[in-house]
């Protein structure tokens, strides 16, 4: 498998970008991801154009012996998983591992860029590991850490792949899978975090399970 193939990407797998929404609350994820609705607000607005910024040099750089791959394709077929990896450093070390391309070994370094600061749960690590993981299938090697780079601190914090992380998001991956397949949306409870929801006026989470977002609103559009 080539890094960095586009072609390789599945219709049927989960969007690496939907953990984030996951973790922050499952019915966000399922209403974004599996009834297909998205609502802006300035921390998403605000976030695509840091995201920009960061995607803007498609050719890979070279800067002090670190080789560094932007916007690069992934995906885990193992864990039915996609998408891109904002950057990944090809740092040299004589114990990584080999590139034919460049003749060189290096240690694989992917990083997440972020708009705020760290947050309190494990979202942003959850989403960093899930490339790290789509990376180890796609080369056959095991990346033991990576970064998150957070504009609000312009720092970046390191992020160590322990089992236990790793677990966790396995756990979160099988759960996304089950209810993208079955297409449940399932309810929550209201709490703090809705108020910086960007879907908190689509949300209905009062709904019954059986009745998607869309469904209700195309029944009120008809009343």
């Amino acid at each position: 498998m080539n890094i960095g193939d586009k072609n390789q990407y599945s219709d049927d797998y989960l969007l690496l970008s939907g953990i984030q929404h996951f973790i922050f609350c499952r019915r966000q994820w399922a209403l974004i991801h599996i009834e297909q609705l998205w609502s802006e607000n300035f921390f998403t607005i605000d976030g695509q154009i840091k995201h920009e910024k960061v995607d803007e040099k498609h050719i890979p750089q070279f800067k002090n012996g670190i080789r560094i791959l932007r916007s690069l394709p992934v995906i885990s077929h193992k864990l039915k998983i996609q998408g891109k990896c904002d950057v990944v450093e090809l740092q040299p070390d004589d114990n990584g591992f080999h590139f034919s391309k460049y003749d060189r070994k290096y240690k694989v370094f992917p990083i997440e860029y972020k708009r705020g600061k760290p947050k309190t749960d494990e979202s942003d690590k959850m989403q960093l590991l899930a490339q790290a993981m789509c990376l180890e299938e796609m080369l056959g090697l095991q990346i033991d850490e990576g970064a998150c780079f957070y504009f609000e601190t312009r720092r970046r914090e390191n992020v160590v792949f322990t089992e236990d992380l790793r677990e966790k998001l396995k756990n979160a991956i099988n759960e996304m899978n089950n209810y993208y397949e079955r297409k449940y949306t399932p309810k929550v409870k209201k709490t703090s975090k809705c108020k910086s929801c960007s879907l908190r006026d689509l949300c209905l989470p009062e709904l019954n399970t059986n009745v998607s977002v869309l469904e209700y609103m195309k029944k009120r559009l008809l009343e």
